[in-house]
């Protein structure tokens, strides 16, 4: 069990969580990520560091453990955003075992810290997207204040924008999940050596469940259960769920609001405070803001 290291009740979020804590209790000065929706940006955020999630393609997904391709990249994680700046710098590349990396081909920076300019702010359009907005009150102070210092910094704040919250695409978004999750594990299996017993997910749900005492002594394994029981990626279910997160979230979503107010960015609280961890009831989740950015495959960072 990963512990929030600034409080060993709370939770450090995940699925990063180890990569978050270790930056936390300096462990470590970098880590690396993994995200599908929140599990670099959330972790980042419940313990106070910087968080990446790239665009996806910009990173290679070689050798990680899959759950959704349309959505998960891996991401650098830092103290500081000039370490995860450098960091960023490492970790892209066309990588021939990852066909989506060919879409960053001419895009890729080799150096990100030359981004880093005290004065970058100036003239820059910033969207509030106050929809994120209510989880906490001592957040929604922090980020109003933050604000303030993007004003002070230059930026031109364009609050609100009517960035909606994902309910026009969070079922689909699982459907999407389910589906791919299946089809991504089971060609990660069959790639391992020879050797590797376990060759597919339905292998993987009959080993928990014969070592069920130490595999899931506070959890299931709902959503594999669920997964194995879809179909394949030709599926008309599949693809059009698909279709419908990339509508909502890219068309008629981010896209929609970047044009209509010509912005850079757009600016919402990560999420709430950390949460006792809870054993019986699992988690207190409150809410967060990385599901449109994790669905159109965008990038996001959060800073502390």
């Amino acid at each position: 069990l990963t512990r929030n290291p600034y409080s060993l009740d709370r939770n450090p979020c995940g699925s990063s969580s180890g990569s978050g804590a270790s930056i936390a209790s300096n462990l470590c000065a970098v880590a690396i990520g993994t995200e599908t929706d929140g599990s670099v940006v959330c972790p980042a955020s419940t313990t106070g560091i910087v968080g990446i999630k790239p665009t996806v393609g910009l990173v290679s997904r070689a050798g990680i453990i899959p759950i959704a391709h349309s959505q998960d990249p891996a991401g650098p994680m830092a103290r500081t955003v000039s370490d995860a700046a450098i960091l960023l710098s490492a970790l892209t590349g066309i990588d021939p075992r990852d066909a989506a990396t060919q879409k960053s081909r001419g895009r890729i920076q080799t150096d990100y810290t030359r981004f880093l300019d005290p004065n970058g702010l100036k003239g820059m359009r910033i969207g509030i997207a106050r929809k994120y907005f209510g989880y906490s009150d001592k957040v929604d102070k922090l980020i109003d204040d933050a604000i303030d210092v993007l004003k002070r910094s230059g930026a031109i704040v364009i609050d609100p924008v009517g960035l909606e919250a994902p309910k026009a695409y969070e079922a689909t978004e699982l459907e999407v999940l389910l589906y791919e999750f299946k089809a991504d594990l089971n060609k990660y299996l069959a790639g391992l050596a020879p050797n590797i017993r376990v060759r597919s997910m339905k292998d993987v749900i009959e080993f928990n469940e014969k070592n069920r005492q130490r595999e899931m002594p506070f959890f299931g394994q709902e959503l594999m259960i669920q997964s194995q029981a879809k179909g394949p990626l030709s599926s008309p279910a599949y693809r059009k769920a698909l279709q419908n997160n990339l509508l909502k979230s890219r068309t008629e979503g981010i896209d929609a609001v970047v044009i209509k107010h010509r912005l850079d960015a757009i600016v919402a609280p990560t999420g709430g405070p950390a949460w006792t961890t809870d054993l019986i009831n699992g988690d207190h989740f409150t809410g967060s803001s990385s599901t449109p950015a994790a669905v159109a495959g965008y990038p996001a960072i959060t800073v502390p």
